[in-house]
């Protein structure tokens, strides 16, 4: 599974998203965009949290002779977490700027899912047909909307829940029943 980061905002969901792939023994190939990286790094202080080692393999945005950015190189698909609306906007206007969006598009090339995790809102017109789109090209607009249904004891489970829910776009079952913890799957609080 590839699993794209361009937003620092809301990295808790790509980081439990590993967490998971990890468990399930999908092997997973980690791009992060370079604002991404940059804001992560900031915000950081340089203590140098090692989250990309939850990945079995990571690339440079900078890295387009990188496997991902082919769509010969057999993947289960493409999970963009938190995706930002640039991101959106690069893929729904099919630009290849960096290695993210250039896996993001060889991904639809081959017709194999893309699902983009939108953190962001409020939304204007111009980030709607941005996603309109996208979702024209084959991805899959995922909004993180918390699900409240199953009385969350935690942000932890709210998190779980989105996870869970992104995996099951691609009939990946990490865990059970309450949709908003991720059941068989050890999921410790994130620690920042």
């Amino acid at each position: 599974m590839i699993v794209g980061v361009s937003d620092p905002n809301g990295i808790d969901y790509a980081i439990r998203l590993l967490r998971a792939l990890a468990e399930l023994r999908v092997e997973s190939h980690l791009v992060v965009s370079k604002f991404a990286a940059t804001k992560l790094a900031d915000e950081a202080d340089g203590s140098g949290r090692n989250w990309r080692g939850l990945a079995d393999v990571s690339y440079r945005d900078d890295e387009f002779g990188a496997p991902i950015a082919s769509e010969s190189f057999r993947t289960l698909g493409m999970i963009v977490v938190p995706c930002a609306m640039q991101t959106v906007g690069e893929i729904a206007s099919c630009t290849a700027s960096n290695l993210l969006a250039r896996a993001a598009d060889a991904c639809l090339k081959a017709r194999r899912r893309l699902v983009l995790v939108i953190r962001e809102t409020p939304l204007h017109l111009g980030h709607l047909r941005a996603m309109i789109a996208a979702t024209e090209s084959g991805a899959i607009m995922f909004p993180t909307v918390p699900s409240f249904r199953r009385d969350p004891r935690s942000l932890d489970d709210l998190s779980d829940h989105t996870i869970s829910r992104v995996l099951d776009l691609f009939e990946l079952e990490p865990g059970s029943a309450l949709r908003g913890d991720l059941a068989g799957v050890s999921l410790a609080p994130v620690q920042f």
